[in-house]
């Protein structure tokens, strides 16, 4: 079932297209982001066959309730049935509701341990501490790089060189994105300093709380270069709407480049890293 899934997601990331190398939420928006990772794939897919439960079984109780209040209405029956027994169909809506669950519940629990069961060892760990209100990221490397990411502030934008609104959209950009190479294996470890918070970042597919004294594991493995934006999903107090999550996923070359860089210069680094991301896509956009 596993691997029927994997198979379904990949599927349908073919028939939808070239999807956008970079996810945020958008206005009117009633599906999932694009999937960047395979677990996403394989969430998105459940959810689009679920459906096809769910709208069935919500017409078919519409119309029933539809029918009897037409059909058994006080005008037209002024003596009621005195029926109270059906055998065939107490047998149909006991059955029927044992088989639906059953066609949910396997592919539901196959998805639920594919999800808490990664693929291969972590290549890369990094430990994410939420506070009011901003985040502490932990690169637990040979050298460990730690800093803070929080809400970018418009007055900030022109000196972080993040003026254009569409890659880095107001209340979800931040100063400072956690930065991982593609096609790696990352664990996160997510916990906090002071009260309830939650790491989501939904083209990944991943969200867990950061609970202090508590340290909660999720792992992604990102297939698309790009800038992902996620967000607390907790309520954590009066600013829990400006905690928002960046990350960049890079090459590993820019990768390997930036953390070298970040470890001096941070500021420096992201900012050198940005300037070889937008000089690649000028010129993948000028191949196109």
């Amino acid at each position: 079932m596993r691997k029927f899934l994997a198979s379904a997601g990949a599927a349908a990331a073919f028939f939808t297209g070239a999807s956008a190398h970079a996810a945020q939420p958008q206005p009117w928006e009633t599906t999932f982001q694009p999937p960047a990772t395979d677990i996403m794939r394989q969430i998105e897919w459940f959810g689009n066959y679920s459906m096809w439960f769910v709208v069935p079984i919500t017409a078919l109780v519409l119309f029933l309730l539809a029918y009897c209040i037409f059909r058994f209405r006080a005008s037209v029956n002024p003596v009621p049935s005195k029926t109270s027994h059906n055998t065939l169909i107490e047998v149909i809506w006991t059955v029927g509701p044992v088989v639906i669950l059953l066609c949910l519940a396997i592919p539901s629990f196959q998805l639920l341990t594919a999800q808490y069961t990664p693929p291969e060892e972590a290549k890369l760990t990094i430990k994410a501490t939420g506070n009011q209100w901003n985040w502490d990221y932990e690169y637990q490397v040979d050298k460990t790089l730690s800093f803070n990411s929080a809400i970018l502030t418009d007055a900030d934008r022109a000196a972080a060189g993040k003026e254009d609104r569409a890659v880095y959209p107001r209340l979800l950009a931040v100063d400072n994105e956690m930065v991982v190479p593609v096609n790696t294996m990352t664990r996160v470890l997510v916990t906090a300093t002071d009260v309830i918070h939650a790491f989501a970042m939904p083209s990944f597919g991943i969200k867990t709380d950061a609970v202090p004294g508590r340290i909660n594991e999720v792992w992604f493995k990102a297939e698309k270069e790009g800038l992902y934006y996620g967000q607390c999903s907790e309520l954590c107090g009066k600013d829990h709407a400006f905690m928002p999550i960046a990350i960049r996923v890079v090459s590993d070359a820019q990768y390997n480049t930036w953390l070298a860089a970040a470890r001096t210069d941070l500021p420096g680094a992201n900012k050198a890293l940005m300037a070889k991301v937008d000089s690649a896509d000028k010129v993948a956009a000028a191949g196109n």
